[in-house]
């Protein structure tokens, strides 16, 4: 949750562009950001080698609410793997390889990077 007066959908694209930049630094290929499917939205699909990686990204600023990692649930992670065989159905790669990543971004007081987690899924 933002505090009054902050802009959510800005937060949110802020830590995108930060985890977008961490996973190309670590050899990921960012291939789409925000692939809209009829159950949901997919944050960023990237590439790395011959596999794709979904990540569903979480950005959080120090309050009462938690870090990032705590919004990373398993629900959460059922539903991206959902979201990732609709979209590799509709690339059709059906059969292609792929992986769940949740990238956790905790934001300071100001809304830059302060930590990120890259967490791998199953």
């Amino acid at each position: 949750r933002c505090p009054p007066g902050v802009d959510r959908r800005s937060v949110g694209a802020a830590a995108e562009e930060l985890a977008a930049r961490a996973l190309t630094r670590n050899g990921y290929a960012v291939v789409a950001r925000n692939v809209r499917l009829r159950d949901g939205e997919l944050d960023l699909v990237c590439r790395d080698g011959g596999s794709f990686v979904f990540c569903e990204v979480k950005a959080r600023r120090p309050s009462a609410f938690g870090v990032a990692l705590e919004a990373l649930t398993a629900r959460k992670r059922e539903r991206l793997e959902r979201l990732a065989l609709s979209y590799l159905a509709m690339v059709g790669r059906r059969d292609a390889p792929y992986r769940i990543v949740l990238v956790a971004v905790d934001l300071d007081a100001n809304g830059s990077g302060e930590r990120i987690h890259v967490v791998p899924c199953g």
